[in-house]
């Protein structure tokens, strides 16, 4: 069931942001009083469905496994059993990208410990995902028993504690009377925040039946976030003032465009104003490539060619959803000046050193501010007069050893509308960053929490929500022994995706940053992995290749006679093969991390 909760743009239909819930899904008899399906676990399977969930990333343990009996009884649920908890959360993490909220199920702490490290990125990345724990018996709180899969301790806090400062709500159901308030209010919480929520369940609780589960839960429908009538006309006119004395604005988008559901918006203002249009290297994919001024990614030094150059060199720019780390700033480089920026957040706008206007929606603001700004085309004629067209790589001599560069010129001529790229974390960042996107290609990279290993389980779940699309997912080889075992899971479900796995011997992007032993890994054999996962259970191909002309015959088999397989394709490169970018990035990062310590 397709759902726009966590889109860029919100659900079709929906009042301007509003969160409202599909209530087509398929009708089921209703649940009466003393009925066996009048259960807490029924209650939280269907509100799963209702929100748009289809698929749940679960690891089973004791604490947890009754609740995945209900889980599995909802016709409409499916329970895609992972090979450890971190793939299960990294897999709802992708599975959120793709359908706007994602789930995962796990056991008591040392289930919820595991999968932790996924649910912050969630959070660093604004994706509603609801994680579950199977908890305690609820005869057991307060009892002062020590229980296993703890620390020893009769406390059973320890995972709730740990939980807290990276879900938006943690509910603790160990009894019948509130359960269906808690569960409520946490889902309803995570998709109000767009942040991930904790939603631990005693053992005991999921079968029993309760009155309060006695109907099927009414939808949600969750009243929109309404902006300050007096601050938005107020925060318009101060920006059309700033921007229309300004010569050459840009206007840049940044990642919580995905959040505050403004994407259509941005276009719209884009249009409008003929401003040229660029994107911070986290919102890739969030604003449409193919817009009449697009200029490509602004990242500071490391931009898309002469795109830094005309966003540095504006008199005033105006960025939308800006996050401004040490990462994408590269290493604090950035040539930009507070005194000339328009910064949107979802709710907030500030003009240069000030004004600050609060309660202000972004989707709203953008809207507005379209209708009223002067049309002015003069930053995208002046990148037309310094742009050169991109070259090429050279061609490769017959059997010469594969270069990146020549793989993702490949990559580039496989992508259409109806195909997606996951970027892994490291020089696959950089490379994916040039790719240019047709109408509809998704694309997703986790750049805030930078976890490596992500993609594989990203993937996983994103293809799992996905299904109109065929994925492609460039992942190094050192993220990839991360995680690498629930390429069994993609099997299990069907999943064609193609895999290019970059052999390069360690930890690039590491080795950029800070060169050392610790960034060299153990070679595997990659294919052969793959080949003793597939175990002859599913459609899985595999192929390792050196050069160019291995590279296209591989990518021909995998794009026509093996397209309803899972394609794995190892490509070998030089361990110091990296794009320029990296090069530039690392050298400015690694400046930023050895500042030395200031004066005491």
């Amino acid at each position: 069931m397709e759902t726009g909760i966590g889109s860029v743009d919100g659900p079709k239909g929906a009042p301007s942001g509003a969160v409202a819930c599909p209530a087509t899904f398929p009708a089921s008899s209703p649940t009466f009083i003393g009925s066996p399906e009048a259960t807490l676990g029924r209650h939280l399977a269907r509100r799963l469905v209702q929100i748009g969930v289809g698929d749940v990333f679960a690891v089973p343990g004791d604490f947890n496994l009754t609740l995945l009996d209900h889980l599995i009884a909802e016709p409409r649920l499916r329970l895609v059993g992972c090979c450890n908890e971190l793939n299960a959360g990294y897999a709802a993490d992708g599975y959120a990208r793709a359908r706007g909220v994602g789930a995962c199920a796990v056991t008591f702490t040392v289930g919820g410990l595991s999968v932790l490290n996924a649910i912050a990125g969630a959070y660093s990345e604004n994706l509603p995902l609801i994680c579950i724990v199977g908890g305690p018996n609820s005869n057991d709180y307060g009892t002062n028993r020590v229980l296993h899969h703890t620390i020893g301790l009769p406390d059973f806090s320890q995972e709730l504690r740990c939980f807290t400062p990276v879900t938006c709500y943690q509910a603790v159901v160990n009894n019948l009377e509130d359960a269906h308030e808690q569960i409520d209010k946490a889902i309803s919480t995570a998709l109000k925040e767009s942040k991930p929520v904790y939603i631990s369940v005693s053992c005991n609780l999921p079968g029993v039946p309760h009155p309060t589960f006695s109907r099927d839960p009414v939808p949600y429908f969750l009243a929109p976030r309404m902006s300050n009538q007096m601050g938005l006309e107020a925060a318009v006119e101060a920006t059309v003032a700033f921007l229309d004395k300004a010569v050459k604005p840009v206007m840049v988008a940044g990642p919580k465009l995905r959040v505050a559901k403004a994407g259509a918006a941005f276009a719209e203002l884009a249009d409008a104003s003929g401003y040229a249009v660029a994107t911070m290297p986290s919102a890739k994919g969030l604003v449409a490539e193919t817009l009449p001024r697009f200029i490509g990614t602004y990242w500071g030094a490391v931009s898309t060619a002469f795109c830094s150059e005309i966003v540095e060199s504006s008199d005033a720019y105006l960025f939308a959803g800006p996050i401004f780390n040490d990462y994408s700033s590269v290493g604090y480089s950035f040539l930009l000046k507070k005194e000339k920026a328009v910064i949107v957040q979802p709710d907030r706008v500030t003009v240069g050193n000030g004004p600050a206007f609060g309660c202000i929606m972004m989707k709203d603001f953008l809207g507005e501010l379209s209708k009223r700004l002067k049309k002015n085309t003069t930053a995208y004629e002046n990148y037309k007069r310094i742009w050169v067209p991109e070259g090429q790589p050279p061609e490769s001599e017959p059997g010469e050893p594969l270069r990146v560069n020549v793989l993702f010129k490949h990559v580039q001529k496989m992508l259409t509308g109806d195909s997606a790229v996951i970027a892994e974390t490291g020089d696959s960042w950089f490379n994916c960053q040039k790719l240019k996107l047709p109408d509809g290609c998704g694309y997703e990279f986790q750049m805030q929490y930078g976890s490596i290993g992500w993609s594989v389980g990203a993937l996983l779940g994103y293809a799992q929500g996905a299904r109109d699309k065929r994925v492609i997912a460039c992942i190094g080889d050192g993220s990839f022994q991360v995680t690498a075992q629930d390429v069994s899971t993609m099997l299990r479900c069907e999943q064609n995706s193609i895999i290019f796995l970059i052999n390069n011997g360690g930890y690039t992007i590491e080795v950029e940053i800070h060169d050392g032993p610790y960034n060299v890994i153990k070679n595997w054999n990659y294919t052969g992995l793959v080949d003793a996962i597939h175990n002859g259970e599913g459609k899985c191909w595999t192929a390792k290749v050196t050069c160019e002309e291995e590279l296209t015959a591989a990518i021909e088999t995998a794009t026509v006679e093996k397209k309803d397989c899972l394609c794995f394709i190892e490509v070998v490169a030089h361990k110091d093969d990296t794009s320029k970018e990296l090069l530039e990035w690392g050298s400015r990062v690694c400046a930023a991390n050895s500042r030395p310590p200031n004066p005491q």
